[in-house]
């Protein structure tokens, strides 16, 4: 019978082996010579197609100069986002790289790389504005906000009177037209926006202290391939590659 439960034993290993959760890893990576990239390809200035179709941004670049360091190819493989994550289980990549918030509730099934990007929300007002300074002095002031966001929901907790939008782009055109006060909304869209339009007349006015980091998100149980994306991550720092990516989109160092 010995021989009968070795046999289940390797044969469950070997299971164990094959399943999703298993499938990759950093010598496997290496061998392929394809470091497999779960993104949207539908969220500039992040992940996009140009006028050309190619597939171009600020976490394509990075998820490329990533590749490169652990001595590979990045292969993009573009999906929706509610289903993005979901990717890793199913094996369809190694990693996902677009935007994907570092969260408690998702650290507790998968694992994140260091923090490579950071965000805070921001108070934006038109540039002659010199009334409005913190979010306390929106009280009473009108504030265009996407109504069921995040940012909405700080608005109003501020004490402004919201004016409805779609997004971030009818919002800051309501703060210019002077038909708002003022809009919250996120740091680095407004960044996207000035590097556009530097002649826009907004500003930031104030930021929140808390701030919202994104990173790599990989299947759990990668210790090395985790260790390889943030020593990758290091490295871009140190050469001046990240400083690069971060102007061309942003026009500044975005991982502070």
């Amino acid at each position: 019978m010995k021989w009968f439960h070795s046999l289940l034993v390797a044969g469950a290993l070997q299971l164990l082996a094959l399943a999703p959760g298993y499938a990759a890893s950093l010598e496997q990576i290496k061998t392929s010579g394809v470091f497999r990239i779960g993104t949207e390809g539908t969220y500039a200035p992040f992940t996009y197609h140009d006028e050309t179709g190619k597939l171009v941004g600020f976490d394509v670049e990075i998820g490329e100069a990533i590749a490169q360091r652990l001595g590979v190819k990045a292969q993009f493989l573009e999906g929706r986002w509610d289903g993005l994550i979901a990717g890793l289980d199913a094996d369809r990549y190694d990693a996902v790289i677009n935007q994907v918030g570092i969260t408690e509730e998702r650290q507790k099934k998968y694992d994140f790389s260091d923090p490579y990007i950071t965000s805070k929300a921001a108070l934006i007002v038109r540039g002659d504005n010199e009334e409005i300074k913190s979010f306390a002095d929106l009280k009473g002031k009108k504030a265009a906000q996407s109504l069921s966001s995040n940012f909405g929901r700080l608005a109003q907790a501020s004490g402004a009177k919201l004016v409805g939008t779609e997004g971030f782009d009818q919002s800051i055109q309501l703060v210019v037209n002077g038909r708002a006060d003022a809009t919250i909304n996120d740091s680095l869209s407004f960044l996207d926006f000035k590097k556009h339009k530097p002649d826009a007349n907004v500003k930031i006015a104030a930021t929140e202290d808390k701030a919202d980091y994104s990173g790599v998100i990989i299947r759990k149980n990668e210790p090395e391939l985790l260790k390889a994306i943030n020593t990758a991550l290091k490295e871009i720092q140190a050469d001046g590659t990240y400083q690069q990516i971060s102007d061309k989109y942003f026009g500044q160092d975005v991982s502070k």
